[in-house]
């Protein structure tokens, strides 16, 4: 037997394919099913079957219908948190959501890559961490390896290459600081969830 690659493998090593293929399976049907999860209309229970998947989720945070998620068991949510419709969240590495940051409609966040000067075309991970108080518009997409310091705010439809900077107003393909937050003495609460959204 052969891996991708053209090279030979020992017993071991197709012991070792054969246990990882299943793996892989069964993170399939769990990723397939959680996508079913995302569309029961109240949001309660899906955080009951969200967190019972491995997600960590805060206190009077929700995630709103249609959210997809790879690998559950690597993402944290923090408090009083609003992730909207249709979001990616992906779990293949750590990601690490704060408190009171909303998150809208659309969004996708990957920590995940393929390395493109690879002969391999091997995927890339890195951690990906949004502080307290953020706020990302629709659409927006963040690529591994990013932090998003606290009280950013991206603009809709940005593409998040590298870091955003504390309080930071970022737009953009690629995205690029355009402002600054004035307030710096973030408090706020995003307030109740939609039950039925």
């Amino acid at each position: 037997m052969k891996d991708r690659t053209g090279k030979n493998l020992k017993i071991d090593e197709i012991i070792k394919k054969i246990n990882n293929r299943f793996l892989n399976i069964f993170l399939e049907l769990e990723v397939y099913l959680l996508h079913l999860v995302g569309y029961i209309p109240f949001h309660h229970l899906r955080r009951f079957f969200y967190r019972l998947s491995g997600i960590r989720i805060g206190r009077g945070s929700t995630l709103h219908m249609g959210a997809k998620f790879y690998q559950p068991g690597n993402i944290v949510i923090g408090q009083d948190t609003i992730i909207g419709e249709g979001a990616v969240l992906d779990g293949r590495d750590k990601l690490i959501i704060g408190n009171h940051v909303a998150i809208a409609s659309e969004v996708m966040i990957y920590n995940s890559e393929h390395d493109i000067n690879d002969i391999n075309f091997s995927a890339i991970e890195a951690p990906i961490i949004i502080e307290d108080y953020v706020f990302i518009g629709p659409r927006v997409i963040i690529l591994p390896g990013i932090k998003v310091g606290k009280g950013a705010i991206i603009g809709a439809g940005a593409v998040v290459t590298k870091d955003v900077p504390p309080f930071a107003i970022v737009g953009g393909v690629p995205a690029k600081i355009i402002g600054e937050r004035r307030n710096k003495n973030l408090s706020y609460k995003l307030g109740r969830a939609r039950w039925f959204r």
